[in-house]
């Protein structure tokens, strides 16, 4: 797809929700504990966290059958029906009330940042999705038997259609995306350690960011897609590079991408009328102060609507499913020397618009 046509796409599928944010004050949402009670959230101005339940108690509304999401899913497949104005009316309370937040409205630091989806049916991630990164990533594929050299993106030759999932176009010179399962069970909130398994010391970053599926999706076309987006949250795509020992059957995505705590996801959740244009954020990732990746999202090789379009041609998505959608260059393993997670590190990893999920790095008990 040109970016002329994505720009016809996002002026077309965004329209709406466009107009729609530049009328009321921009909020975020989330999953939060506090007094050992979780509650969805939601979160004005990244410091100030609304209770949604005990706010909807409290606000006189005008319908009488409506009520609070009882999680985050449940929030996602009721936003266009009621919800989505609930939080409208809950916002323009509390900034009715000024420098004295009613007491439904929490500081941030006194309640528990969980998961923002606890937990997605599905969660997939995009590998290689940034040319710079195929390029950087070479070497590694060059110990991998039948991964083959660096292309920054362009399809090798005999590459063709995948028939009934995706249909390439004479003029597309890319390879074709591909995507691989995260296990859900990986997820940890922001704040919380990325755990170093023991015997492991090649552990990865790659910052990504990750869209957030609203409505259920079966082979969607990418002109559609942006309709069954609800919004775009950061995931931290951690990685083991050290592999499983022998060359069986060639990459072990499981070994590699699915430890537990090696997806970081959060802190909240952007809902995408607030996200002018997801194909032009900036993206930084941080490790102990010091910049190690800083890109585009509008350096992806297949944007967030053609990602929706591939893997919704494979699998039927769920409203709160997550695509993370891959990383750019500067991942620690693609270094000279290379640069691995150790015991006392801190990850920070941040998407214009979106947040910065930040997690300490804890290395396995001795």
């Amino acid at each position: 797809m040109t970016r002329v046509m994505v720009g016809v796409l996002l002026a077309c599928g965004m329209a709406g929700a466009l107009v729609s944010a530049q009328t009321q004050t921009p909020y975020k949402l989330g999953t939060f504990e506090q007094n050992d009670r979780t509650f969805v959230g939601i979160v004005l101005g990244e410091s100030l966290v609304i209770d949604f339940a005990t706010a909807h108690a409290a606000v006189p509304s005008s319908s009488l059958t409506l009520v609070p999401p009882v999680d985050m899913k449940d929030l996602i497949v009721r936003y266009d029906t009621g919800l989505r104005a609930r939080i409208v009316e809950i916002v323009g309370r509390v900034e009715a009330a000024g420098a004295t937040p009613p007491p439904y409205a929490y500081p941030l630091a006194a309640v528990k940042i969980l998961p923002p989806i606890m937990y997605p049916t599905t969660m997939l991630n995009v590998a290689v999705n940034y040319a710079a990164h195929d390029a950087e990533m070479a070497a590694l594929r060059d110990q991998v038997p039948g991964a083959g050299p660096a292309t920054a993106g362009t399809a090798l030759a005999g590459t063709v259609s995948a028939p009934g999932i995706w249909e390439r176009s004479e003029a597309d010179g890319r390879w074709n995306p591909y995507v691989f399962s995260k296990l859900p069970a990986a997820i940890i909130a922001h704040g919380e350690p990325i755990l170093l398994p023991p015997g492991r010391v090649r552990v990865d970053w790659e910052c990504e960011l990750g869209l957030v599926v609203g409505r259920p999706a079966t082979r969607v076309p990418v002109a559609e897609a942006a309709d069954y987006i609800f919004g775009y949250t950061i995931e931290n795509d951690v990685s083991d590079r050290a592999g499983r020992g022998d060359s069986r059957y060639g990459s072990d995505w499981v070994i590699s991408k699915n430890h537990d705590t090696f997806a970081p996801m959060g802190p909240f959740i952007t809902p995408k009328e607030f996200v002018a244009d997801p194909q032009n954020l900036a993206i930084r990732f941080v490790l102990n102060g010091e910049v190690m990746q800083e890109s585009s999202t509008s350096l992806m090789i297949h944007n967030v609507f053609e990602q929706v379009a591939y893997t919704s041609g494979i699998m039927t998505l769920r409203p709160g499913d997550v695509i993370a959608t891959g990383t750019p260059a500067g991942v620690g393993s693609a270094r000279t020397p290379p640069v691995y997670f150790k015991d006392g590190d801190r990850s920070e990893c941040s998407y214009e618009g979106i947040g910065t999920l930040a997690n300490p790095v804890v290395g396995p008990t001795p």
